[in-house]
């Protein structure tokens, strides 16, 4: 089971960001920003023009090095989150930032859910006003391979006119959308979910796209900064997997009722995420 607990990793990034060795202020005239580069990898910044309403179709292009790994926003038992901070003053708004399917990783106890090849997280940004926009970001993230590195820096981009074709921003853009999880179906989704009584396990029924015999992944994130993939009792039958997961111990005085969990199931070459609501 991995139980992330979040006070711990804000003193851990606290801790290591004394350390950390500051990238430096990356500009473009274009939709893509210059590289930052680290030890373990290295990063960009990609947008396109504000659409009529003021929405911006973004990417945080992040490429480790062969060997290291960076982190999904639940990143395992030491990680660190992507954070991504626009300039106020840019107006420029941050909305989401979305997550490809990322990776179990497992050494000894350490537990990590990541990505050890090139990704792009999709950012929905919107801008206010309608003359040109200049995104200013300070993105902060962990690259890792025998030790975590915290790699931060600036990244900014002037966007040109929305007329103009961007084509190699599109096709990043493009890849970066597809390869996020699919939303439930029919076929893909989860029939039920409860809690126990003790708030110790999570059942799950879920309705599978395929009746294969393995075991699907699933990472159930609740409270922010605790993620949960420990399976107990698990059992396919044809494309029905019923199976609980272990919850350990949340938040002293943490109130269940109303909340929306989340949970990411992986089976095969096919990934879906979804809410869970308890109310």
């Amino acid at each position: 089971m991995m139980i992330i607990s979040l006070a711990p990793r804000r003193l851990f990034m606290a801790a290591i960001s004394l350390v950390a060795a500051f990238a430096p202020f990356c500009s473009a005239q274009a939709e893509m920003s210059a590289w930052a580069e680290a030890e373990g990898g290295r990063m960009r910044l990609v947008a396109l023009a504000p659409d009529a309403g003021g929405k911006i179709r973004a990417g945080l292009q992040i490429e480790p090095k062969p060997g290291w790994i960076t982190y999904w926003r639940e990143p395992g038992n030491s990680g660190i989150p992507p954070h991504v901070t626009i300039a106020p003053a840019s107006g420029v708004t941050l909305e989401t930032i979305a997550y490809p399917v990322p990776k179990h990783f497992f050494k000894g106890a350490i537990e990590d859910i990541a990505y050890d090849a090139p990704v792009t997280l999709p950012l929905s940004l919107t801008a206010a006003g309608k003359g040109p926009v200049a995104i200013d970001a300070t993105v902060f993230i962990g690259i890792c391979r025998d030790i975590c590195i915290p790699f931060q820096a600036n990244l900014a981009v002037t966007l040109g006119p929305a007329i103009r074709s961007h084509p190699e921003e599109e096709a990043i853009l493009a890849a970066a959308e597809a390869a996020l999880p699919k939303p439930p179906s029919a076929d893909f989704r989860v029939a039920a979910h409860a809690i126990s009584p003790d708030r110790k396990t999570l059942s799950l029924t879920l309705t599978l796209p395929g009746e294969g015999t393995s075991v699907p992944d699933i990472i159930a994130t609740g409270p922010s900064g605790y993620a949960f993939t420990k399976q107990i009792g698990g059992k396919r039958d044809g494309t029905i997997f019923k199976t609980d997961i272990a919850i350990g111990k949340l938040p002293k005085d943490y109130d269940l009722s109303g909340k929306r969990w989340s949970v990411l199931v992986i089976d095969g070459g096919k990934a879906m995420e979804t809410t869970l609501a308890f109310d």
